[in-house]
């Protein structure tokens, strides 16, 4: 559904732009069919060239849900409208059946290998081996054919691909905070950053690289850079540029912002405040002097922060003003070094333990962490985290070279970056902050791993690698090579797993291949012409690559179980609520919230200013801007009305699931809320029941056995010899206790008898009176003893015996 528009007649020269209903051809003429059916893929013809190694000739538009196919034969450009996470099936990516052609007003006189479009959608780069050009995405309509003609122009012509310039290109890429602005690196070692929105021949910032002084450079390695990446948003790496030199060394230039950019005040502002606190109130007079340069830098660039320092009132951005010291040039920071530890000796570092040359280099930042991967010719990726912090140095008294306009405005600056002369230390792990804190030091490295993607050998100068973070899960690297498409998944983070509060071991990364083409040893060119990763604002992610004979393969990645596990500490009430804020659905994107897109308006000649507004010719000019404007709009309201309409069915599946989930939370509370007086019941009678034991334990505590003491050693030993008695059948000591008091009792009473009246016998001279002494009585008693126990004994045996007769006789 589109929304039209018509001009109505109010009077003699005014015209009135009136909406009209939206038409139900036009609804219907619109089908959505899955992206890798769509009639494009197999009416294109996609040139590969023999050499130029990985290309890239597709590009997609977040904003504005679009996507750019471009044909090498015909020099045109694809626009389709694609839909992602359609309510019917989430997990499939759509595309409008009605498709735009776009073609450049210029013939193009190189092959274009890679294409990119900027953050807002309004600027195409086209980049190949021999030529460099921009072409803008909102034209005119071709008075032939339904193709739409762009306005094409080409940037820095008098630096680039000119017949007696020998000057190439290394790499290009759009800034990430800006729109109109486009770096490049070539092959002289300087990087240049051009406004399109300004001069599209003369650089705005020109940096000539020098790493190392001439009469020292051991090898060419070592001062032929191979390219570069921007940084992210995160402190100074905002600012920061890191440049990939052959030989696997990496240098930063910090800082590095392009005229005329916003930024968000609370990122200028911690890093202002940083300055100030660790940096002038250090104790050495060398962070002070760093510290300094960074805060007249930023007062400069952006001067709210000296009218508006308690936070910037009503400012929500700042815009970066033109400035450079007068004095001093950028400091090329590096090499950096891997960090070492403490225990480990003062010797040179070793080198990169990759094979062949350094071909490309990735910024990413992942949490707290920020993470640089280097991909070697050899097919190994190199991934590294930076173990400090980035913080800008100059080189004082190397003034750099300024252009400026009539009224002292900054145009243009220039200016020779070297490395700062002179030994730097060595970090170590575990140094105090004052060792490391602006002291003009640059931050090392800390080696993550090496990933060998496994690539076959090639007789020629090795394997080139592109590479792109996946948009949903920043961990997930997609490597583009001569081979298909590789994923590699990080698991490992220094900073990201300290700040979750758990000791995790360092885990090497997952390596998965996820489309292989057929390679050999004679197989020049790459079989892939175009790679994609997408998402949208549910959650879902894809991957999309083009083949060079035609062929689109649409693959969703939400559901590989590949993705990093979440930490959640349940006793950490605050990292609870940031999992559960994370897990919370965006009901509307975020394209939707920013707007329509900033539209990036062509340049116009000098002529046209002059032009009068009743003339022809200024109603032409009025008539193509009206028609710029509301195609951008129009599309907008398109995307509006997208949104909503399919988001309303999201939305109710959504409430839909709150609706069940509250209905089962209000039965589960019913439930509690009856089973609540029992529970009462039984927590008093289970405290009735603890406050009774309590007393009786007080009552036994009392009594008297529990303070006796210990038995003493003789106490010990006779308890032992009773023990020795426990289990004897005793009924036989018994008897022969009992019928040795008799006999004593006989003896006695005869003894008694004989004193007490004259004895029948006759006594002879010399015979005792007491024939049995007391000892051999004794002797008597232990034999009866060790007599009963010997029949106890027998006893035993004798029951086992005949225990055994009477089951054998039960037996038979």
């Amino acid at each position: 559904m589109r929304f039209s528009f018509e001009i109505t007649e109010t009077g003699s020269n005014n015209k009135t732009l009136t909406p009209s209903p939206p038409s139900s051809s036009s609804k219907e003429q619109i089908e959505w069919i899955p992206l890798q059916s769509h009639p494009i893929f197999t009416t294109t013809t996609i040139t590969t060239t023999s050499g130029g190694g990985v290309k890239n000739l597709i590009a997609y538009d977040k904003k504005a849900s679009r996507l750019y196919l471009w044909e090498s034969h015909t020099q045109s450009l694809h626009r389709v409208s694609i839909r992602l996470g359609d309510p019917d099936d989430p997990t499939s990516v759509l595309a409008s059946s009605s498709s735009k052609v776009l073609q450049p007003d210029v013939h193009l006189s190189f092959v274009v290998s890679n294409i990119s479009i900027n953050r807002n959608g309004s600027a195409l780069l086209l980049s190949g081996d021999h030529g460099l050009s921009v072409m803008y995405l909102f034209g005119k309509n071709s008075a032939k054919d339904s193709t739409i003609i762009c306005k094409t122009v080409s940037v820095g012509s008098q630096y680039y691909y000119e017949n007696h310039n020998s000057i190439r290109t290394l790499q290009i890429l759009w800034h990430p905070i800006s729109d109109t602005h486009l770096g490049i690196l070539s092959s002289d070692s300087v990087f240049r950053l051009f406004d399109l929105s300004s001069d599209l021949e003369k650089p705005e910032q020109e940096y000539y690289l020098q790493p190392v002084e001439p009469e020292k450079c051991r090898n060419a390695a070592s001062i032929c850079p191979v390219g570069f990446s921007f940084g992210g948003e995160h402190l100074w790496d905002r600012f920061t540029v890191f440049i990939l030199f052959s030989d696997g060394s990496i240098y930063i230039l910090c800082p590095v912002v392009p005229f005329g950019s916003v930024h968000r005040w609370d990122s200028i502002w911690e890093i202002y405040n940083d300055a100030h606190l660790f940096g002038l109130k250090a104790s050495n007079s060398r962070a002070v002097s760093f510290s300094s340069l960074a805060i007249a830098w930023l007062q400069a660039t952006f001067p709210q922060l000296v009218s508006q320092p308690a936070g910037g009132g009503c400012s929500v951005a700042l815009r970066a003003h033109p400035y450079v010291p007068f004095d001093a040039s950028l400091s090329l920071q590096g090499p950096l070094r891997k960090v070492r530890h403490v225990d480990e000796e003062d010797s040179e570092l070793q080198g990169a333990t990759c094979e062949g040359r350094a071909v490309g280099i990735l910024y990413n930042i992942i949490s707290k962490d920020s993470v640089l991967v280097t991909s070697w010719s050899s097919g190994q990726l190199q991934i590294d985290a930076l173990a400090d912090e980035i913080q800008p140095v100059w080189n004082v008294g190397n003034p750099p070279r300024v252009c400026v306009d009539s009224h002292d405005h900054i145009l243009g600056v220039a200016m020779i970056c070297e490395s700062i002369l002179g030994d730097r230390p060595v970090l170590k792990l575990d140094q105090p902050l004052d060792h490391t804190v602006w002291l003009g030091n640059s931050p090392p490295l800390l080696s993550l791993a090496v990933v060998d993607l496994a690539l076959p050998e090639k007789i020629d100068n090795g394997s080139l690698i592109s590479m792109f973070v996946d948009p949903f899960i920043p961990e997930r690297i997609y490597c583009l090579h001569d081979g298909g498409v590789d994923s590699i998944v990080i698991h490992f983070l220094p900073f990201t797993s300290q700040a979750s509060g758990k000791e995790e071991v360092m885990k090497a990364p997952s390596v998965y291949s996820i489309l292989s083409t057929p390679l050999g040893e004679t197989s020049t060119p790459s079989l892939l012409s175009g790679f994609l990763a997408l998402e949208d604002s549910f959650g879902y992610s894809w991957i999309v690559a083009v083949t060079s004979s035609q062929e689109c393969v649409v693959l969703e990645t939400k559901d590989w179980n590949i993705s990093l596990p979440v930490h959640v500490d349940r006793e950490k009430k605050d990292s609870l609520d940031e999992f559960q804020e994370k897990d919370t659905p965006v009901v509307l994107s975020r394209e939707l919230l920013d707007g329509p897109n900033a539209v990036l308006i062509p340049q116009a000649s000098p002529n046209l200013r002059a032009l009068v507004a009743d003339s022809i010719e200024g109603r032409s000019a009025l008539n193509q801007y009206f028609k710029l404007f509301r195609e951008n709009y129009v599309e907008y309201a398109h995307k509006v009305w997208f949104e909503l309409k399919h988001h309303g069915d999201y939305l109710e599946k959504v409430i839909n699931t709150q609706k069940e989930r509250l209905h089962k939370a209000q039965q589960d509370l019913s439930k509690v809320e009856e089973r609540q007086p029992s529970l009462d019941d039984r927590i008093n009678r289970a405290l009735e029941l603890h406050c009774s034991l309590e007393d009786r334990l007080r009552t036994l505590r009392n009594l008297p056995r529990a303070h006796k003491k210990p038995l003493s050693r003789a106490e010990l030993d006779f308890k032992t010899e009773l023990d020795r008695f426990t289990g004897l059948e005793l009924g036989a000591l018994r008897s022969s206790i009992e019928a040795l008091n008799v006999r004593a009792r006989k003896f006695t009473q005869s003894s008694k008898s004989s004193g007490g009246s004259k004895s029948p016998y006759r006594q002879f001279p010399g015979r005792r009176k007491n024939p049995v002494p007391e000892s051999q009585v004794s002797q008597l008693r232990s034999a009866v003893e060790k007599l009963s126990l010997v029949n106890s004994e027998t006893s035993k045996k004798v029951k086992l015996v005949e225990s055994a007769l009477s089951d054998i006789e039960s037996k038979e």
